[in-house]
């Protein structure tokens, strides 16, 4: 068979996986019931929505001391749950990374199992779930953005420690190191590049959930943000989602100069 044969058949393929690809996106809209048409009616509006009761925006409502101690509420929210998250997803990590776990049969699948497990409820599910344990507040949302942490975090730097190299690491425990010794000095060093970049990147979608998460009880901003939806209060929540909007962008700023600092400082 000839280059432009295999070439040929390689055409015929991609166009068939492309053309079942679609088909199958196709079928899913059929299946949901998608009312193109009502979609783009819609688009209509929420255009005259939008300049009829979110505008104008009411600016000086965010500017008022009550809300602007919301917003410090949900960065203390944030960060709590970011460093109490870190730390015990860091643990776990350890232990569900397959290559360096001092414990295969138990540990290995204990620290997996509390990471997926973290993972696997959504952290608007976690805050309802604390809210009607502990009460509104805001350790009922602290509680939520740790199990957040936890699974996020823990899924990210147990697979950034699957990708050490292991001779180190060999030859320490090899020596009669403890597994503390064998994380400092073997472990720690490959990887602290990759945690410092994965801890700011949680720590920039855990600010994202701190600020919408007191919409379910948790306090902070997202309280402000539900009382005036349900008050309908609308230039004053449009006040509010541009706060949010302007806050997530300067997290993210400042996220990515810092990522941007550290890589020139690895170099």
């Amino acid at each position: 068979m000839n280059n432009n044969e295999i070439y040929k058949r390689n055409n015929a393929k991609n166009f068939i996986y492309v053309s079942l690809f679609f088909f199958v996106i196709y079928l899913c809209f059929l299946y949901l019931g998608i009312d193109f048409e009502r979609f783009f009616s819609a688009l209509g509006r929420f255009g005259s929505l939008i300049a009829n009761r979110y505008y104008p925006v009411e600016i000086p409502y965010v500017l008022e001391p009550g809300y602007l101690g919301s917003i410090l509420d949900s960065i203390q929210m944030g960060y709590l749950g970011l460093v109490i998250g870190v730390i015990i997803a860091s643990i776990l990590a350890y232990f569900a990374a397959s290559n360096i776990t001092p414990s295969k049969r138990i540990g290995y699948w204990i620290g997996k199992f509390f990471i997926i497990f973290s993972r696997s409820i959504h952290e608007t599910i976690w805050t309802i779930l604390f809210v009607t344990i502990v009460g509104f507040g805001m350790l009922a949302g602290t509680m939520a953005l740790t199990m957040y942490c936890i699974g996020f975090f823990g899924k990210l730097f147990s697979e950034e420690l699957e990708n050490v190299d292991m001779k180190l690491v060999e030859t320490m425990r090899s020596n009669g190191a403890n597994e503390m010794q064998v994380f400092a000095f073997g472990v720690w060093p490959q990887v602290k590049t990759a945690f410092t970049g994965i801890l700011i990147y949680t720590w920039d979608v855990c600010f994202r959930a701190s600020t919408i998460i007191g919409f379910f009880g948790a306090g902070g901003m997202g309280w402000y943000l539900k009382r005036n939806v349900l008050q309908l209060e609308y230039a004053r929540t449009s006040a509010i989602i541009v706060s949010i909007i302007v806050l997530v962008i300067f997290s993210e700023a400042l996220s990515a100069y810092m990522r941007d600092k550290i890589y020139k400082e690895t170099q």
